[in-house]
């Protein structure tokens, strides 16, 4: 481990690895401590939303992420194929681009949904992206961290801290680190969270869930997709042996949180084949066989929980450290991403010495609302499935919904995270929400010129006058000059959100006045002695 590091990140999940990732483009010091030794193979979600593939798409991890979809879809058209050579009707969505998910296990079907859809339309360049498991993706964000220098220090587990004013003091069973700044991304359990005294407000959990891939011995007894019984729910596949449980009995007695194979906090009893065959007998109604257990399964409730903030002092939470709930549809994983997305740039900023006032507020500012509404997503969702009959009643009326093209488009739209904003300044349509595809004259999209971070300004007016301003902001701000029609002008945070937008045809002093506002608020003041040097011409 280094000492007097600028930020200490706890936990190497996908949203340690992504915030590291991020902090390290912004140029300060940082390290990655986790307390597993090995990183954990167990089950976890199994694909991202738009908002995740296209943060990987701005940091050139694209290639990657198709790679592995294409491994995943081979094994799930392998799976889904009958005797007679045809595939079920789940097994043909779940090989398709257009990826749907799921509602309280009602599976969305993608030819209802409506893809002109505005919202969808504008986001299509990582439909080849979607599928990617938890497991490979922290694979791959590994490289990704390697790659930019930083170090993970395994086997450590942090003890205590205390936030000092001007750096905070970790304790650790390696031994004490001295830290700017510390990030909790130590998972539902967490360590930093319960050590820095942050509040954990939420509700109770009702129910008990399995994930697991196993051998079946006598697979034929299960049903395809998801099933319902008095005792609960289960779903077979969409991947060779995968099963999934839910049982609404309560939670395991003594196991009181929603990820209880987790990063941070007492490590749980391991989830043992009986474990799980149990469950699966109970809620199939059959008694099949399991022979192995291909990873290690986990356990999990519906325990729903926010930090009632997401920073205190130099100390801040991020991913399921701040929020915990059920994992139905890899929603944690998709919102702790863009906790780290949103986080990284701003810290960054901060240690660079360059940020606006406030910058650092507006990280729990823009992202407790959204991490509020998940938490309400799943709720609702744990409601629908329940086994009693008014429960069931409820999802008859819910099935039917999403059985309209109106019901579809809206669900797939909400899963996939289109439709997040943010609430900024400015009248734009585009102003909040994450950068649409930008296609550019050279056949390149906006996105291709972002791999190293920093802010992005398109710039389409005939003379150049949004790049020659954003000059003045070298090293942070890349412009990007092209001859294509509207929108004439977008400023895009490293985050992937767009700040400012503009349709004007010829510049105007409304329109610059906007852009040096927004840069401004986001950039900071004017680098000392800039100049072009950040400005690509596309031809």
């Amino acid at each position: 481990m280094n000492q007097d590091m600028d930020v200490t990140v706890v936990g190497a999940g996908p949203v340690g690895l992504v915030l590291a990732a991020e902090l390290a483009l912004s140029g300060v010091s940082v390290q990655v401590i986790e307390r597993w030794a090995e990183p954990d193979e167990s089950m976890k979600a199994g694909a991202i939303n738009v908002p995740t593939a296209e943060a990987l798409d701005r940091r050139g991890l694209l290639p990657a992420a198709e790679q592995v979809q294409r491994e995943i879809l081979q094994r799930v058209g392998s799976f889904a194929r009958t005797a007679d050579g045809r595939e079920p009707a789940e097994g043909r969505r779940a090989r398709e681009s257009r990826f749907t998910g799921h509602f309280a296990g009602m599976v969305l079907d993608a030819d209802l949904v409506d893809w002109s859809d505005p919202d969808l339309a504008a986001h299509t360049a990582v439909a080849d992206a979607r599928m990617v498991p938890q497991r490979e993706l922290e694979k791959l964000l590994a490289d990704h961290v390697a790659r930019l220098g930083v170090p993970v220090c395994r086997g450590v587990e942090v003890t205590a801290l205390e936030d000092t004013g001007d750096g905070v003091l970790v304790g650790t069973t390696a031994g004490t680190v001295r830290t700017g700044w510390l990030v909790g991304c130590d998972g539902g359990r967490s360590a930093v969270r319960r050590l820095a005294g942050f509040g954990f407000p939420g509700t109770d959990p009702e129910l008990t869930g399995h994930l697991a891939v196993a051998d079946i011995a006598d697979a034929e007894k299960l049903a395809h997709g998801w099933a319902w019984s008095p005792q609960g729910a289960y779903r077979y596949g969409p991947q060779p042996g995968r099963i999934v449980t839910v049982e609404f009995d309560g939670p395991p007695v003594g196991l009181p949180h929603a990820r209880l194979r987790s990063r941070g906090g007492t490590p749980m009893a391991p989830v043992t084949l009986q474990e799980v065959q149990s469950s699966l007998r109970r809620v199939s109604g059959t008694d099949v066989t399991l022979t192995a257990l291909r990873a290690p399964a986990t356990r999990w409730t519906d325990n729903a929980r926010q930090a009632a903030t997401y920073r205190s002092g130099r100390v801040l939470l991020a991913g399921d450290a701040a929020h915990v709930h059920a994992p139905f549809g890899g929603q944690g994983l998709n919102l702790g991403v863009g906790d780290a997305m949103n986080l990284g740039w701003k810290l960054g900023a901060v240690i660079a010495g360059w940020a606006p006032e406030g910058l650092l507020d507006t990280y729990d500012a823009e992202r407790h609302p959204l991490g509020a509404w998940v938490l309400d997503w799943t709720r609702a969702q744990i409601g629908v499935m329940r086994g009693d009959a008014k429960s069931a009643a409820l999802r008859e009326v819910v099935a039917d919904l999403l059985s309209t093209g109106a019901g579809a488009t809206y669900a797939v739209k909400k899963i996939s995270g289109v439709t997040q904003r943010i609430d900024l300044p400015g009248d734009h349509p585009l102003i909040g929400r994450y950068v649409p595809d930008l296609w550019l004259s050279d056949g390149s999209r906006l996105a291709d010129h972002g791999h190293g971070g920093g802010f992005l300004l398109l710039d389409r007016t005939a003379d150049g006058a949004f790049a020659r301003l954003a000059a003045a902001w070298a090293g942070r701000v890349s412009s990007v000059t092209d001859d294509r029609a509207t929108p004439t002008g977008v400023l895009v945070r490293p985050d992937g959100v767009v700040a400012w937008a503009c349709d004007t045809a010829d510049t105007d002093t409304a329109a610059v006045t906007g852009l040096e506002a927004a840069l401004r608020r986001w950039a900071g003041t004017p680098s000392t002695g800039a100049c072009e040097a950040g400005v690509h011409r596309v031809v």
